[in-house]
């Protein structure tokens, strides 16, 4: 299944899990969707996020401006 991208590079938190969460409620179970941000505390704030919503954190990647991450929506 290829993931929806979904690039939330400049937004400071909590704007990345706040958009994300909105975007993963609309979407069916089981969605991959791959998030870009730029915010250094996303690093923190995603793996919090899908633990506290239930969504499996598929993969966190560091990149040249911030961090990726892979999350499957439950």
């Amino acid at each position: 299944m290829t993931p929806v991208l979904y690039n939330l590079s400049g937004l400071k938190c909590p704007l990345p899990v706040i958009k994300t969460r909105k975007k993963l409620a609309a979407m069916a179970s089981g969605t991959l969707i791959r998030v870009d941000t730029t915010d250094p505390l996303a690093v923190i704030d995603m793996p919090h996020f899908c633990n506290e919503d239930g969504h499996e954190l598929v993969e966190t990647e560091k990149t040249e401006n911030g961090h990726r991450f892979l999350i499957r929506k439950r």
